[in-house]
């Protein structure tokens, strides 16, 4: 779930996500210098949507890290019963309905970005401090609060 995220920046996590969801809420809380983000946008999925242009099997067949990669899930690398991820694998390549293929360079960029956030300590602390105090905004009473008005058109009767 979305919030999930939200409870991992409230213990102090940096954010490495795609922009959809509760990260889009999360980024408008702690800036663009305090989260990690990567992939496509949201006009882009609609265009490939809109378009039916998305093609797993030619991001697969173009990029040789991204090949070798899926390659290994089913060639024993991680398992010696290869059918063990093949699931996975045939799932990538013909039904790849979250673009995962398309963001995998850009995912692997921002995994490295990260990983020099971390372990420069001045950079990591300030990044998680300042997620821990914006986190606040994604507290449950005022979440509850928030729906009970816009959605349940509920009036508080408490003070």
């Amino acid at each position: 779930s979305g919030t999930g995220n939200m409870k991992f920046m409230m213990n102090g996590a940096v954010t490495i996500a795609t922009l959809d969801g509760a990260n889009v809420e999360i980024l408008n809380e702690v800036g663009k210098e305090n989260i990690v983000i990567f992939g496509l946008s949201e006009e882009e999925v609609y265009n490939y949507y809109r378009n039916r242009s998305y093609n797993s099997l030619e991001i697969y067949e173009s990029n040789p890290h991204l090949k070798k990669v899926l390659d290994q899930l089913i060639d024993g690398t991680y398992h010696d019963n290869h059918e063990e991820f093949k699931i996975i694998r045939d799932s990538l390549l013909y039904n790849d309905e979250f673009f995962v293929l398309k963001d995998f360079d850009e995912y692997a960029k921002a995994q490295k970005q990260i990983g020099d956030y971390y372990r420069n300590s001045d950079i990591w602390l300030k990044m998680s401090a300042v997620n821990i105090g914006c986190s606040g905004s994604f507290s449950s009473d005022k979440t509850i609060m928030e729906y009970s008005t816009g959605i349940w058109e509920v009036e508080r009767t408490l003070k």
